[in-house]
């Protein structure tokens, strides 16, 4: 009996130990190789965020690879064109904040001139007129210089290589991974530890839960959020609305940035273009009603209130995402996150069933 307990305890380091090996191998290979690993990933998860669809098909009597290519036309039906729509969107847009900054910056002094008279009489020291000329000269130069870069950016650049790795490689890769997902999963729990298979797949299973749960319905919240603050703004008369809505929405997948960001950039541009307080106050409205809408209806409908994924938790993962491999770990934060917490939770449940914590 010693013997057999020895040997047990032996296997289990040995496991530990290939484990932990293979995780660290694992991560050293997607950080050398991020550079070129973004349409795989991206490939990869319109596999994993289309593979019910593909699923409806084949319970319809239909071929695999016939729902395949069925499922991809669709999205590069909705997906191109919408891609294309907004970039002539966001050109259109900077044209126009590139021409109107000028008038934003002497509107906003002419604002601020009441309150840096009453600054200089607090102050007497504070050269107001030298505050005027430095934001009259530099501020109006600066946000050109930016609006024509992002211009740039998104109508002659915008990465060359990278894009055509996106448009030439993703649609391959998403192409097999929908076609062969099942058996890819089939493939993956064949070389689960027989002994470890329940366990792993009851993890595996809240894991794909907690990540249908979010990407999807946080992607389908993002898009209505989008398009909700652009046509408000845009009512509102504020030059930039659409650009500046879009985008907001759209990054409100970071918990309160998206929504703060955009309501701060909104509330200055609003301040600069009118004169009276009510578009002012409607674009107030705009964010209210929109905060509204996610808290109380978009969010607890499409995302769910049980997805156990932290908004602190989200922000951390994002943003060391970000540092670590750039738009690759934004991509692959949010799933990373949430296996992350899953295999905490597991982990923090077996601590408490141990001897170390009963102290037995």
């Amino acid at each position: 009996m010693p013997y057999k307990v020895k040997t047990e305890t032996i296997s289990t380091k040995s496991n530990r130990f290939f484990w932990l090996t293979l995780f660290i191998f694992f991560c050293a290979f997607v950080y050398v190789l991020r550079s070129v690993l973004l349409p795989f990933v991206a490939g990869i998860i319109i596999g994993y965020l289309f593979d019910p669809l593909a699923d409806k098909f084949t319970r319809l009597k239909m071929n695999r690879t016939c729902a395949t290519v069925l499922v991809l036309i669709i999205m590069m039906l909705i997906i191109i064109p919408s891609i294309l729509l907004l970039v002539n969107v966001i050109d259109d847009q900077l044209s126009t904040f590139i021409r109107v900054v000028p008038n934003y910056i002497n509107s906003l002094l002419q604002k601020a001139d009441p309150l840096l008279t009453n600054l200089k009489t607090l102050f007497p020291t504070l050269e107001a007129d030298k505050i005027r000329e430095y934001i009259n000269n530099n501020m109006a130069n600066n946000l050109k210089l930016l609006g024509k870069i992002l211009r740039s950016l998104i109508s002659g650049g915008m990465a060359i290589v990278n894009l055509i790795s996106l448009l030439l490689i993703t649609p391959v890769v998403a192409f097999y991974m929908l076609r062969d997902w099942d058996k890819f999963i089939e493939k993956v729990r064949s070389l689960l530890p027989r002994k470890s298979k329940k366990a792993i797949e009851e993890q595996a299973k809240e894991i794909d839960r907690m990540m249908a749960g979010f990407i999807r319905g946080q992607l389908s919240v993002c898009v209505i959020l989008g398009s909700f603050y652009a046509l408000g703004l845009h009512l509102v008369g504020l030059d930039l609305g659409l650009l500046v809505g879009f985008i907001s929405g759209i990054i409100s997948f970071i918990p309160y940035v998206g929504t703060i960001s955009g309501f701060i950039i909104s509330l200055a541009l609003a301040f600069a273009q009118f004169d009276s307080m009510m578009p002012i106050i409607s674009v107030i409205i705009v964010f209210a009603i929109g905060q509204f809408l996610e808290g109380n209806f978009l969010t607890p409908k499409l995302v769910g209130e049980n997805v156990g994924l932290h908004p602190v938790w989200v922000m951390f993962a994002l943003l060391a995402g970000g540092v670590l491999l750039g738009f690759l770990g934004l991509m692959i934060a949010v799933p990373t996150a949430a296996i992350i917490g899953v295999l905490l939770r597991h982990a923090i449940m077996n601590y408490k069933k141990s001897n170390l914590y009963l102290e037995n």
